[in-house]
């Protein structure tokens, strides 16, 4: 079994999904006592606030990119960023280490196109929805990307940094939530990527028309398919 290094507290409410989704499949697979080998790095999120303009990342980046270091340095042999928005600096960091980088929105295409579906709605933050490196995987496997206008995606980012990394979760922001879901399933959404790693917190399955694509989940499972493969 590998050791997966998680760079997690981004935040701390998704982290913790983390931790018991990739345990709770490594038991499913192995049986028995068995749980992941995990090294966790959680930062404090208010310290890794991410700028919406990718030009103001590069103090992020040299963050990320020596936490991640530090993990290999102590026997980590992949890395997981523990949210969607950290992947804009994905590549950058991958090119700073001798260990893998297991990426979110390459294991939501892959899921994706398994499913046959080819266009599909993506939210997140502003960065997630509005930067390339979410949306280039997607285009990858032939999947068109439906986006929220500009004001809904302003609703949403601020819904993830006013409520959700406090793990604040409420009736209001979830009927907004919907009303932008299907104003896209309208214009032909037929899946919904739940970008954000606090969203599966607010939206379920049977709150869709569409299929639902969790990101946590999504992830959690490469990771684990990565440290027993």
């Amino acid at each position: 079994m590998k050791t997966l290094g998680l760079i997690g507290g981004t935040t701390w409410v998704s982290t913790i999904d983390y931790y018991r989704l990739i345990n709770q499949k490594t038991n499913e697979l192995l049986g028995g006592l068995n749980s992941a080998k995990i090294l966790l790095y959680s930062v404090n999120f208010e310290e890794f606030r991410p700028p919406v303009d990718p030009a103001e990342w590069d103090v992020l980046t040299k963050k990320f990119t020596a936490i991640a270091q530090k993990l290999e340095h102590d026997g980590a042999d992949g890395i997981i960023f523990c949210a969607n928005t950290p992947h804009l600096i994905a590549d950058v960091v991958r090119r700073k280490l001798n260990i893998p980088l297991i990426h979110i929105a390459e294991a939501a295409a892959e899921e994706i196109a398994s499913r046959g579906i080819k266009k599909v709605i993506l939210l997140g933050t502003r960065i997630t929805m509005e930067q390339d490196f979410f949306k280039d995987k997607l285009l990858e496997k032939q999947i068109e990307v439906l986006i929220p206008g500009a004001e809904d995606r302003q609703l949403i980012h601020n819904a993830i940094f006013e409520e959700f990394g406090k793990d604040i979760f409420t009736a209001a922001t979830k009927v907004q939530f919907l009303r932008i879901i299907n104003g896209l399933i309208e214009q032909g959404g037929e899946g919904v990527i739940l970008g954000c790693t606090e969203f599966p917190h607010l939206i379920k399955p049977e709150d869709c028309s569409v299929p639902l694509f969790d990101t946590t989940v999504l992830h959690a499972n490469a990771a684990v398919k990565f440290a027993l493969g």
